[in-house]
């Protein structure tokens, strides 16, 4: 049996093997953040000549990516990446996704925005038939702290400060038990996005993955979204 961190590196090994062929000397490649990301990054290293930069969901894996002798750019001043590069808290068969539980969820929505494809790196734990077994992030302005949470806790969610916690972005996270979103899972995420003083929640289902590299006991799997 192979341990969780076994499967995280040989679905690291899977994206480094995906994303290689695709790239070209001026390409630039998006990278997120988390564990799984941390040993993409590492194998990366090795190959940081075959594409031109990345840009970073987060200042952790700006730190990695430099050490590692790859450039990062800003995302201002990029216009298109081909492929972004992350991992996720819990993923479904649709490739909709629960992210954010390193905190970067604001950062890693806006990065992928950019991308032509989201690839997921996960291992098979993360994936589940229904999201919701992990509580949901939500990055919050401060001063609405007091309000977001009376609105959540009206759609019946157990709103929890993630104490201590600051994100890149200077703001606080709220994770949220007992949400309940399966049927229209984008439709929830469009409601809470109008919440006042809702910076970004942890749900990516509007623009979920389009590729997912999954490390289970018997390799890595690929699931893909067609392309209409």
């Amino acid at each position: 049996m192979f341990t969780q961190d076994q499967l995280k590196q040989q679905v690291a090994q899977a994206a480094l093997d995906y994303v290689l062929p695709q790239l070209q000397p001026d390409s630039i490649l998006g990278v997120g953040t988390g564990s799984t990301v941390d040993l993409f990054i590492d194998l990366l290293a090795a190959h940081r000549a075959a594409f031109h930069a990345a840009v970073s969901s987060s200042e952790r894996s700006t730190r990695r990516l430099q050490a590692a002798g790859i450039a990062v750019l800003d995302l201002n001043d990029v216009k298109s990446m081909a492929l972004y590069v992350d991992g996720a808290d819990e993923i479904d068969h649709q490739l909709n996704m629960i992210k954010g539980g390193g905190g970067a969820l604001t950062r890693e929505k806006i990065v992928a925005s950019v991308a032509d494809r989201f690839v997921c790196i996960v291992d098979e734990s993360k994936l589940v038939e229904q999201l919701g077994g992990f509580d949901l992030p939500i990055e919050i302005i401060p001063l609405a702290r007091e309000a977001v949470i009376r609105e959540i806790r009206q759609l019946g969610g157990g709103p929890q400060l993630r104490d201590g916690f600051i994100t890149d972005n200077g703001n606080q996270i709220l994770d949220v038990a007992g949400l309940y979103y399966e049927n229209d899972p984008a439709a929830f995420e469009a409601m809470l996005n109008n919440i006042p003083g809702i910076v970004c929640c942890g749900l990516f289902a509007i623009s979920g993955a389009h590729v997912a590299l999954v490390a289970g006991q018997n390799g890595v799997s690929r699931l893909e979204l067609q392309d209409d």
